[in-house]
Formats: C-alpha cells, structure tokens, sequence
C-alpha cells in the first residue's frame, strides 16, 4: 500500500468532514432560549440550532398575502364581511388615485 503524503491525508479529511458554522455575538438570552429549548426536546443546543437552521431555511419562500387575502382570513379584521369591488377607470389608466 503506497504511503500518503501529509497533504493527501489533510484533503481527504476535509472531504469527509461536515461543515462548521460559529455564530458570535449572539445576546445571552437568545442562548438561554436555545438552551432551554433544546433542553425541551431532550437534544443537544448544537443540534437544536442545526434543526432550527434547517426549518428556516429549506422551506419554500412564502410570497406575502395581499390585503383581501389578509382581510378575509380568520387572522384579517373582516372574515364575515363580502366586499363588492368595481374597477376604477383612473386606476386603470395608472392615474393617480385620491381618498
């Protein structure tokens, strides 16, 4: 079996190891409720933070509703209320509108 170089050995370890992320900075508080958290689903706070990264970010972006969405929906001011919308000419026509 021929003999690796330092070098060789240095690449495959890097090849085989996971990536690393140091988060600084972070309030004392934030970590206490990571830790608490973690604590809560009898997982390491390393391994809450991976799972919470991990939700956060591989989740499809969520495009943002529209004002008749939010007002129809049971979190909206007016679930109950049928709004009759006519079209204006002057909205249209891209012309300014006034209130």
């Amino acid at each position: 079996m021929p003999e690796e170089s330092v070098d060789g050995c240095y690449q495959r370890y890097h090849l085989i190891t996971m990536p690393q992320l140091l988060v600084r900075n972070l309030d004392a508080s934030v970590v206490k409720l990571l830790r608490r958290r973690a604590a809560a689903h009898g997982i390491s706070a390393e391994e809450e933070h991976r799972r919470i990264l991990k939700e956060a970010l591989t989740q499809p972006a969520k495009r943002p509703e529209t004002l008749m969405e939010f007002l129809l929906s049971p979190d909206g001011c007016a679930p109950d209320v049928d709004l009759e919308l006519e079209r204006s000419s002057d909205a249209e026509a891209g012309r300014d509108i006034k209130f």
